[in-house]
């Protein structure tokens, strides 16, 4: 007896530990939607859908025709599907597609020339998500996801898609699925984008490399302080003494401004001295 119980306690386990593993395999509505949010950050918008409140990841979409609405429409007039590798869009969406595309067909048909203009958007443009949720019940199964752009021409556009499964995938395999029609931008790519006014938005290209900064110039070598000006020293004054001759005083202090004879005396003014010569010998210094 305490054999067989051992034996069902084993096999109990066991598959519990397979049932999870097989659950965690499938994928869950949270497990699913957790693994989205953390990689695609939600956006918040204000309750009138005119402006962003908190702006999450940018998307890029990378398939073409994915139809939105202007966010003033009423209901969900374009329902777009992700099947296969394809999008298309719900019966509602193509007749009003087809509506405008015929010329004058408003005129035939009254109140069709009001009909909601919806905008195909293709490859490489970008909108915002604002909602992830998770469909496990039902025959539409999926991975339903909402959209909100900037304005383009002052009119916000807003979609939804369901991107359809038959069975849950696995929360990576949800996330490789959901890569296949939009991506998050690259992280400097989104911050450009943040930055932008969220009214003067719209779908914006990548950001352009911003200009490089002009090269600082070299600066120039140090200029070198010329050597000090060493001046030379002022010549000794020159010196008379009694006894010399009159061309040894000339030779000594330069022509005199003014000769004068006094008798036996003759006598050579300079500016500041008089020499006085006496039998052609200096006889005076004043």
């Amino acid at each position: 007896m305490r054999m067989v119980w051992m034996f069902n306690a084993i096999l109990g386990l066991l598959v519990c530990v397979s049932s999870t593993a097989l659950a965690e395999d499938q994928g869950t509505k949270p497990s699913i939607e957790k693994k989205l949010t953390s990689e695609y950050a939600l956006t918040k918008t204000t309750d009138d859908k005119t402006d962003i409140v908190t702006a999450g990841a940018v998307l890029v979409l990378q398939k073409d025709k994915l139809y939105m609405a202007p966010t003033d429409a009423t209901g969900n007039p374009c329902q777009n599907n992700y099947k296969d590798g394809k999008l298309s869009q719900s019966g509602a969406c193509k007749v009003n597609e087809t509506f405008r595309k015929i010329p004058g067909f408003g005129h035939v048909i009254p109140g069709q020339d009001k009909a909601i203009v919806t905008r195909a958007f293709v490859t490489g443009e970008k909108f915002w998500l604002t909602k992830i949720d998770v469909h496990d019940a039902g025959k539409d199964k999926g991975i339903y996801l909402e959209f909100f752009t900037d304005a383009i021409n002052d009119v916000r556009y807003k979609g939804t898609l369901m991107i359809q499964v038959k069975a849950l995938p696995s929360p990576e395999d949800a996330l490789k699925l959901v890569a296949e029609v939009i991506t998050v931008a690259p992280s400097e790519e989104a911050k450009d984008d943040k930055e932008k006014p969220a009214k003067q938005g719209g779908q914006q290209g990548a950001a352009a490399p911003a200009a490089a900064p002009p090269a600082a110039e070299a600066a120039p070598p140090p200029v070198e302080a010329p050597p000090p000006v060493i001046e030379a020293p002022p010549p000794p004054p020159a010196e008379v003494s009694l006894g010399q001759t009159p061309d040894e005083v000339v030779a000594a202090l330069g022509q005199p401004t003014k000769k004068a004879k006094v008798g036996t005396k003759e006598i050579y003014f300079y500016k500041d001295l008089k020499v006085t010569f006496l039998n052609g010998k200096v006889k005076d210094i004043q």
